[in-house]
Formats: C-alpha cells, structure tokens, sequence
C-alpha cells in the first residue's frame, strides 16, 4: 500500500491512528510542527515551504483543520499525486452560523477547500472530544472546584480512540470514503454529569461551583482569545438542559458501539488523581 501521511503526529488522534497503522504493519508517516520523535517529519500546515518533502510518494492524507494555508496544501498534494484525503473537521460546521462562527470557520474553510480540489474527500466531523475534560485537572491542581457557567449543559463526548480507529477505517477500506460522518459518544451528557463519572473514576468526588460568563471568561482571558470564549459561552448556552444529538457513525464505522465517558475517565483517571491527591 502507498505511504499514508498523518497530520498533527504530537496530538492523541494522530498517535493512536500511527499505533493502528503500524500494528496493521501500513506503511505511513507521522508529520507534526514540531517533530519530537525519530522518524516523524516536519510538516506545518500554515507553512507551504514544508509541504513537498512531506507529501512527496503519499497518497492518502490524515489532515487536521488548520485553514491559513489550505490553497497551498490542496494545490501541492494535487501535485504530489495525492488520492484521499481524510479531514478531521468538527460537527460545527453543521451549524446556520458556522461562516462567522470563531469555532467552526477555520474547519468549513478547510472542507470547502477540499471538496472544490480534485482530491477525494473525507470528512470526520467529531462533536465535544472526552478530552476537553481535561482542562479541569487545572482547577484539581490549584485546590478550588470546578467553574462552570452552565453546569446543566449538554455535549456528545467522544473518546479519541473512536476517532482514530474511524480515521483508520475510511483510510483503510475505499468503500467507506467520500462520505461526512458526524462522530458522537454514546451518551449525552451534561458538564455535571461527566464530573461525577470522573469523580468515581478518580475514587472521590470532584466539586464545581457555577460562575457567572463574566467570571469565567476573565479566568480563561489570557488562555483563549476573546471571541472564541464568547462563542463557546454561546454553544453551551444553547445547549443548556437540552441533550444533544447522537449518531451510530462511530458503530458503522468502526464495528463497536462508542466507549462512554466512563471509560474514558477511567482511561484518564491518572490525570486527575494525580491532581486531586496534591490538592
């Protein structure tokens, strides 16, 4: 099989789909931004300068979302002789307002780059990641609870080993490509619901305390920029006592129903108990 070029090698989606791809013994490469590991080369996706060694003999791409040099990418994976590219884009870009939403543009700008090339196009389009829970292991590590400013709502967590072996999926079997796939965990849960599966994954119970938008946007001011703090204050408005949509694409592509939170809290657990212990 031709070389497969996985996007984003220093992120958990990209590595688990390298471990799937090398267990399968499919010969691929691992690029990243910043290479940390033997054998991963250099490929940063707002710079075309690394673009021909890293797509040089590739004909399927992993490709992260990132939209400030797409033309380019598109223009040189043509060339390159590039098949199939597989997005990991976001559910997002379902939304009426995804154009000028901070959360999904970059995502729609990237598929509607694809989908104009001659490329054959994947799209995986994951809801919430479980691992956006991971943030909170930084209010675990300061000794206060959890702030949230809507407690009540609702996301669909996917673990990221779903995505992987979906990513490994399309990639792998032709008859699954050229499709959307909309990628949901198995439940939906609210932001207090998931703090109790990871408080009984941890072995105690780990405590929030609502806050206002204004509060928790100047906690977050220096970490993530201001427009997109608005927009995911907006997001969880809206989704606030109301679950959220499921689909079985995880299922259908994979051939497994998706891991819950629970495992993925327990699968993570490390991350929290270490925090909680010192807290």
């Amino acid at each position: 099989m031709s070389d497969i070029l996985v996007t984003g090698g220093r992120g958990a989606i990209a590595r688990g789909l390298s471990s799937l791809l090398t267990a399968r013994g499919l010969p691929h490469r691992l690029a990243s931004r910043e290479p940390d590991k033997p054998g991963t080369v250099h490929c940063d996706l707002s710079d075309p300068a690394t673009f021909p060694a890293a797509l040089a003999g590739v004909r399927s791409v992993f490709l992260y979302a990132e939209s400030s040099a797409i033309d380019a990418f598109v223009e040189e994976a043509v060339r390159a002789g590039v098949e199939h590219v597989v997005l990991l884009s976001s559910s997002s870009v379902l939304d009426p307002d995804a154009e000028r939403s901070p959360l999904a543009a970059a995502h729609l700008a990237v598929e509607r780059a694809l989908l104009a090339s001659p490329l054959r196009t994947t799209l995986l389009r994951p809801g919430s990641f479980a691992s956006n829970a991971l943030a909170w292991a930084w209010s675990l590590k300061s000794g206060r609870p959890v702030h949230l400013p809507y407690p009540g709502s609702y996301c669909d967590p996917v673990h990221e080993a779903d995505v992987a072996e979906s990513a490994f999926a399309v990639l792998t079997d032709p008859s699954l490509g050229g499709r959307a796939y909309t990628l949901t965990g198995p439940q939906s849960l609210t932001f207090a619901a998931q703090l109790a599966l990871l408080g009984e994954a941890v072995g105690s119970p780990i405590p929030f305390e609502p806050v206002s938008r204004e509060q928790w946007k100047a906690e977050v001011d220096g970490y993530i920029p201001g427009p997109y703090a608005e927009a995911l204050l907006d997001f969880w408005a809206a989704t606030d006592g109301l679950p959220v949509s499921l689909t079985d694409a995880v299922e259908q592509l994979t051939g497994h129903a998706p891991r819950t939170f629970a495992t993925w809290s327990a699968d993570h657990a490390d991350a929290f108990r270490g925090e909680a212990s010192r807290a």
